[in-house]
């Protein structure tokens, strides 16, 4: 769907902002795992996840298909409306950002500090979502949604970085929200030829991408509670679940618990902070156990964006 060719056209736009972030072996997760580990440290962004990366690709090619938008609206848990507000500022744009309420009170302080507007409305994102969609027909403003080509070629530039600096993989773990990051890693081994199997993580409190590709349709779930907020999507979006059907080895899914733990791991053996769906992927190479002992493996850290609340109890 995309040229590599293009893909790396969007990634040098993109680095111009953001630098490559590192890519490191951990001994303590090898010796945790059993298997060869290299973690992508997108946590290491000026956001602290990936998703700017898209932000400032669907920024720049907004301004050149519709120069007469002055504002956009999004909907997230966090992450995405961060990228929002951090690209339409530097694109002259005003960022409304619809979060649902009782989202992380540390990440809706980052997105106002950035300069969007925030709104509170609904349960989940779900509902925050079809919120931003009537703010922008009311309102005039343009919705910029969570899942894009225009989000997935400026994030795969996280996935160029990992396989032009590590080589091939057996296998590259990325979580599963609404879907950018692991298309755009299925996109980039495309296009590169590469033979590593991408493996989905979710969180079994929301499952909706597991079922829905075990069932071979769309599943929505009733709710999406789980502490990993980059993964708590309820409904799947169509391009990305057949990207994912199409190119995705398997889907694995977390529990809480095994969410938590992986943060905690991350902690004690890279010093570093990891949100919930950063830690996913962990969780799951750890569940996998003996089938990657000895594996070349990859893990996506998509963000370190966690409250100190959240993480002070889930250490504990």
């Amino acid at each position: 769907m995309t040229s590599l060719a293009g893909l790396r056209a969007t990634a040098a736009m993109v680095g111009r902002t953001v630098a490559p972030t590192p890519l490191h072996r951990w001994p303590l997760l090898e010796r945790r795992s059993g298997a060869q580990v290299w973690v992508k440290h997108e946590n290491h962004t000026a956001i602290g996840a990936f998703k700017l990366r898209g932000g400032l690709a669907y920024m720049a090619a907004l301004r050149e298909r519709a120069p007469e938008v002055t504002g956009v609206v999004a909907a997230t848990r966090g992450n995405h409306g961060q990228s929002v507000a951090f690209a339409a500022a530097r694109a002259g744009l005003t960022a409304t950002v619809v979060v649902p309420h009782g989202n992380s009170v540390e990440k809706n302080a980052a997105m106002a500090a950035l300069g969007a507007a925030l709104v509170e409305h609904g349960r989940d994102f779900q509902e925050a979502l079809e919120h931003a969609r009537a703010l922008a027909a009311d309102r005039g403003l343009h919705m910029l949604p969570s899942f894009h080509d225009d989000l997935v070629r400026g994030v795969a530039g996280y996935a160029l970085e990992l396989f032009d600096e590590g080589g091939d993989f057996d296998a590259v773990y990325v979580p599963i929200g609404l879907g950018s990051g692991i298309c755009a890693a299925l996109r980039v081994r495309d296009a590169l030829g590469r033979a590593a199997k991408i493996v989905g993580v979710v969180a079994a409190a929301a499952p909706a991408y597991a079922l829905s590709l075990a069932r071979g349709e769309a599943v929505a779930t009733a709710s999406a509670d789980t502490v990993a907020d980059g993964l708590a999507v309820r409904t799947p979006h169509p391009q990305a679940l057949a990207e994912i059907a199409a190119g995705a080895e398997r889907i694995v899914t977390v529990e809480e618990d095994e969410i938590a733990a992986a943060m905690g791991h991350y902690l004690t053996d890279t010093h570093n902070l990891a949100e919930g769906a950063g830690a996913a992927p962990l969780a799951a190479l750890l569940k996998e156990g003996e089938a990657m002992r000895g594996r070349k493996v990859a893990l996506i850290l998509s963000g370190g964006n966690v409250d100190r609340a959240l993480l002070t109890r889930l250490l504990g």
